[in-house]
Order: C-alpha cells, then structure tokens, then sequence
C-alpha cells in the first residue's frame, strides 16, 4: 500500500511538458539521418574525383575531413556500442586514407 501511494505521488510530481521536451531532445540527438545523408553525398564526391582527370589532391584531403567530422558526430550522437565503434572504425580508416592522399599531387 505505501509503495503504491510513493509511485501515485513520483506520477503525479511527473511534469509532462518537460517529459515530452526531453524525449523529442533524445530523439533527436539519436537521429543520424542528415549525417547519413552527407555521407553519402561525400562519398559520392570522392568516387567522382577519382574517376576524373583533375588534380585530386588538395580535394580529396578535403573530404578525408568532412568524413572525420561525420564519424565524430555519429560518434557523439551514438546510443549503443556498435555504432560508437563504427563511428571509431570510420575514423581509423578515413585517418589512413587521407595519409595516403598526402602522397597524391
């Protein structure tokens, strides 16, 4: 019976505007939809670029940095362990490229 009165009272104290504010916060720090889609749309450049006659270099290091600041913010903006380590793996691989595009002219 106390128990059951304690939880009437922590509902009743439940403030459902602030509730519904921080459940549309979380949802929207976990939505990775827009870095999806600027990864994709730099990736889509990368292939461009390196299918095409033009200097590359300066280009390609460019977008190296754009893929590392979207790994960091799918990093950030992670809610479990897979992703979190996606987003580490991402930037270990984007690392590596972008030593190798040092190299590129």
């Amino acid at each position: 019976n106390r128990l059951k009165e304690r939880l009437e009272e922590l509902t009743e104290a439940i403030d459902n505007d602030r509730l519904e504010q921080e459940m549309v916060f979380i949802a929207q720090k976990a939505d990775v939809d827009e870095e999806l889609d600027r990864l994709e749309t730099h990736l889509t450049e990368i292939e461009r670029v390196l299918e095409s006659d033009e200097l590359m270099g300066r280009r390609l290091d460019f977008l190296m940095q754009e893929l590392n600041r979207e790994a960091n913010t799918l990093g950030s903006k992670s809610i479990s362990n897979i992703t979190t380590q996606a987003s580490v793996d991402m930037k270990v691989l984007t690392e590596q490229m972008r030593e190798q595009i040092q190299n590129i002219e």
